[in-house]
């Protein structure tokens, strides 16, 4: 089989989860990625791994008052190019065909991706659905995420994600203790953004906690996201999660990477808290 994926080392070793950067790829009229297929998968996908709502919100968006259409997904899907939404599947390797894609585009990435961040683990896909002009707000997310247009236009501002005028590390403990991943946003802002106008074809690997935002062209648009987690991502989600308990006790805890014993010993006592935690609640 062909690759799916056009992946450059060069970007990989430069910028890999040090800022974003371009992808191509080779999805675009899979069958599975088409509408009717969709449809169909969103009939199958627990009712939990569907987010939607309204399309019509700004960049910053507080997600406690994010407004919804009062439509169904399956409605949403149907009525997508006219019902200015915005709508996810998600974790679609719950179905064995999406699975089965996901393996084939992680298999590719892993001969980049496992020198500089080892150990894939806990792989997820997310299929996106928007109307035209559809906005999703300024956030970050917790997973190495190769993000793929397969359908229509648009154009995703991504930072840093070690910018900490933009991304502080109060945000990043609130984010890893358990906060929405929304954050507000400054237009400040918008100027240290890299700016990705993508095509179908095109792609873009966003690093982990690097704020983003995205708007939708003029067409309806759908995008697969490559997903996945690795042993520094989840050390480093781990360490985050103890400072917040830490600054939660009055101290000014240091940030992720600021020393290894120290960061293994929040790590080891994150753990041994949860663990706790949970013998707690049965």
């Amino acid at each position: 089989m062909s690759p799916l994926l056009e992946l450059e080392p060069r970007a990989f070793r430069e910028h890999f989860e040090r800022r974003a950067f371009a992808v191509r790829h080779g999805l675009c009229g899979h069958p599975l990625l088409e509408p009717p297929r969709l449809l169909e998968l969103a009939r199958r996908l627990p009712e939990d791994r569907i987010e939607y709502n309204a399309g019509d919100v700004g960049i910053s968006q507080d997600p406690r008052v994010t407004p919804r259409t009062g439509l169904s997904a399956e409605e949403t899907l149907r009525r997508i190019a006219h019902c200015r939404s915005w709508l996810v599947l998600k974790n679609v390797e719950l179905d064995a065909a999406y699975a089965a894609l996901l393996e084939r585009c992680l298999a590719e990435l892993r001969a980049h991706t496992e020198p500089l961040a080892p150990g894939m683990r806990l792989a997820q896909g997310f299929v996106f659905v928007s109307s035209p002009g559809a906005v999703t707000p300024f956030h970050i997310d917790p997973e190495h995420n190769v993000l793929l247009q397969i359908r229509g236009r648009k154009t995703i501002h991504v930072c840093d994600p070690d910018d900490r005028e933009v991304l502080a590390e109060q945000d990043l403990e609130r984010f890893y203790a358990g906060a929405h991943r929304n954050l507000p946003f400054r237009e400040a802002w918008r100027a240290r953004a890299r700016v990705f106008e993508l095509a179908p074809g095109d792609g873009v690997q966003v690093p982990v906690t690097a704020p983003h935002w995205v708007r939708n062209g003029a067409d309806v648009s759908i995008s697969f996201s490559v997903t996945f987690r690795s042993r520094d991502s989840e050390r480093r989600g781990q360490v985050y999660a103890m400072n917040a308990r830490l600054r939660r006790r009055g101290l000014a805890p240091a940030p992720y990477g600021a020393g290894r014993v120290r960061d293994a010993a929040k790590q080891w006592a994150h753990r041994l808290l949860r663990r706790g935690e949970r013998l707690l609640a049965r």
